[in-house]
């Protein structure tokens, strides 16, 4: 009987770059399952001009690794596409194009495998499963043909025959479907609603210190607070990570200037401060119940066609369950992932890719700092420093300086005369 060291489950950017990282290293024998035919990646949100919101060098391995056979610029190179790329002048590939990056990398690895109906055996667990889209209640509850932004291409025809479209949420992939329907509603007899619970639709946040907080020592010192800290800063944080590209945000609103001015209206609404508060179908349309946070008032709006940009959410799969007593779990039932991405009670068997956001910071389903999460796992499978990680790369302090942790001071009322 076969014994891995590493088994991995799921075959996302995170775990594949795992595995891409694994690839190269003699003592790690490891191997990677996917239930899918193929490895894709959101296939639902995969319009032609989208592009992604990180770099090329936030690949599946170039963080770790620049000289990896895996990186994007290896795959340009052996698709005659690395000179393109380069006239080009932008850093950030087409969605399209990483889509096919991680295709050309998991059809090459040999750790990568779809066999399904086999059973594996191995002394260590990465689960990569990935998120699941989130979708309020009272919508989950009301049935009927609501659609979640993970699922917009398949439903893109049949919306665009609705009488009224109505999308809810104000993040990236929101934002790219509202342009998608708007730019399309000249050719199209629908009006278009687009609601949020936030002040207003804003972008992220790209300046260069608080990008820093996407550094290996800031996720070190948020995992340092307590849990109260880290709930409340993921809620002050969002803007850093759920909100719209600036270059978006610009887009939509010259593409509204040009609709009026080719006499296309648009028939649109924007309403910004509102929260979804219930939801029933009829077998025609949606009744939505409405509710303005500044103002206070409650109103409703009936529409046949719901785009939800609500989200995802992590959730513990059911195969774990019969190792679930060697779990270290929350209250609310998530792991607790330590300094190394373990979540077992030994704190060497089980570890998670994207499903420590409650412990470590916004920065779990960061492309970024996915090859710092693969480096700092395979080198606690190893027990040894496989991939260098940087310590130190951030300008600013997190927390209080080494050098100015003293003792407390007298206030001057409190010197002797």
């Amino acid at each position: 009987m076969r014994v891995h060291d590493l088994l991995g489950i799921g075959l996302g950017p995170f775990n594949l770059g795992l595995a891409a990282l694994a690839d190269p290293l003699p003592d790690v024998d490891a191997v990677f399952l996917e239930g899918r035919e193929e490895v894709s990646w959101h296939p639902g949100m995969m319009l032609s001009e989208a592009t992604l919101q990180v770099p090329f060098l936030a690949d599946l391995v170039t963080m770790a690794d620049p000289t990896s056979r895996w990186s994007f610029l290896a795959f340009l190179k052996e698709t005659g596409r690395l000179y393109p790329f380069y006239v080009r002048e932008s850093f950030y590939p087409l969605r399209s194009e990483y889509d096919d990056y991680l295709r050309w990398v998991a059809e090459r690895l040999p750790s990568a495998t779809t066999a399904a109906g086999d059973t594996w055996h191995a002394r260590r667990l990465v689960l990569g499963v990935g998120t699941r889209p989130s979708l309020p209640d009272s919508v989950r509850a009301a049935g009927g043909p609501a659609v979640h932004t993970a699922d917009y291409l398949p439903a893109r025809e049949r919306l665009q025959r609705c009488r009224t479209v109505t999308l809810v949420g104000s993040g990236q992939s929101a934002a790219e479907v509202y342009h998608d329907l708007l730019a399309a509603s000249p050719d199209h007899d629908y009006d278009l609603v687009w609601l949020t619970r936030s002040p207003r639709f804003f972008p992220m946040e790209y300046t260069k210190l608080t990008l820093e907080l996407t550094s290996p020592e800031y996720s070190t010192y948020f995992q340092s607070l307590p849990d109260a800290t880290r709930a409340r800063l993921l809620r002050e944080q969002r803007s850093l990570y759920k909100g719209i590209s600036g270059e978006l945000v610009d887009a939509i609103s010259d593409l509204h200037y040009r609709l009026r001015v080719q006499g296309h209206g648009p028939r649109t609404t924007l309403v910004t401060n509102t929260s979804l508060t219930g939801a029933t179908w009829d077998g025609t349309a949606y009744d939505l119940a409405l509710h303005h946070d500044e103002t206070g008032e409650d109103f409703a709006l009936r529409t046949d066609g719901l785009v939800l940009g609500t989200g995802y959410r992590a959730e513990l799969p059911a195969f774990l369950d019969g190792v679930r007593d060697r779990l270290r779990l929350d209250g609310e039932g998530r792991p607790c992932a330590d300094a190394s991405y373990a979540v077992d009670v030994t704190g060497r068997e089980v570890f998670v890719q994207n499903a420590e956001e409650h412990t470590h910071g916004f920065v779990a389903p960061d492309l970024g700092m996915g090859a710092h999460r693969s480096a700092t796992i395979l080198n606690a499978v190893t027990g040894r420093e496989a991939y260098p990680v940087e310590k130190r790369v951030a300008t600013q302090t997190f927390g209080v300086p080494e050098h100015l942790r003293t003792h407390r001071t007298a206030h001057p009322q409190e010197v002797s005369a």
